[in-house]
């Protein structure tokens, strides 16, 4: 707190010195704009001294589909992440617009060295009448999912497997183990960078509506920054998806803040 009122003051001070030298509100304005932008540029390219590493947004979708799926229609989705060394912890959560849409929240532990990847990731996907702290067998709404990835740059593969919670065969009780596999491959064309994915459910399993090796989720999207201002951007994205077991598509949009 006190170090932003300082960097105030200090901005306060250098306009107001300047402005004596030009002449009408026009070179004032200027010159505080001026200011303000070059010490907020500086103070954001600051290198944390801790050592950690914090980052946080929110994207707005037109609808939320995930791994060929989908789940709601407009969502606003906020997250958070720490890191350090490697090791992370984020949380990620998703609200539709739609009263009926389904809300989650989810949080993951990974580490991640070299193109190697580990994660943890405990999804909580509720209608409503779920409570968040009920953990009991057959009853909980949280599904725990592990995680392990390797990025080679020009591919990334994917193996994610449901280890406990809300993931079982009809009502025999029998864990399903629920798994998805994917192949993503980046690259750019125009100037824009695109993202290809393949994703496979390698198994029966009601959580992805498969019946056994099923293709459920192919592909293609493509993010630009779009300028705001000279020194602001939103990055805007859009991503066509087909679910071919499902036989349906997708087009959806995105913007990121």
């Amino acid at each position: 707190m006190k170090k932003g009122l300082f960097l105030v003051c200090m901005a306060f001070a250098a306009f107001t010195a300047q402005a004596q030298e030009n002449s009408g509100l026009g070179g004032f304005i200027k010159e505080l704009y001026g200011t303000l932008t070059e010490i907020m540029g500086t103070q954001d390219e600051a290198v944390p001294e801790d050592g950690f590493e914090v980052s946080l947004g929110a994207d707005v979708v037109s609808s939320y589909i995930w791994r060929g799926q989908n789940l709601g229609g407009v969502s606003i989705q906020p997250s958070l992440a720490i890191g350090k060394n490697g090791f992370s912890l984020s949380a990620w959560g998703s609200i539709g617009l739609d009263a009926n849409d389904a809300k989650e929240f989810d949080l993951t532990l990974g580490y991640e060295t070299g193109g190697f990847s580990v994660a943890l990731t405990d999804y909580w996907v509720t209608g409503g009448d779920e409570k968040y702290f009920t953990f009991a067998a057959h009853r909980t709404a949280h599904v725990l999912e592990g995680t392990l990835g390797y990025d080679f740059g020009f591919l990334a593969l994917t193996w994610n497997t449901n280890i406990a919670g809300a993931d079982y065969y009809g009502t025999d009780g029998k864990r399903a183990y629920s798994s998805y596999a994917e192949i993503a491959v980046p690259f750019t064309l125009g100037g824009v960078d695109f993202g290809a994915e393949l994703g496979v459910s390698p198994w029966k399993s009601e959580y992805y509506g498969a019946t056994g090796f099923n293709l459920i989720n192919v592909g293609l999207g493509a993010t630009k920054e779009l300028n705001v201002t000279p020194t602001f951007s939103l990055p805007l994205s859009v991503k066509v998806t087909c679910n071919p077991k499902a036989e349906q598509a997708y087009f959806v949009f995105g913007i990121s803040f």
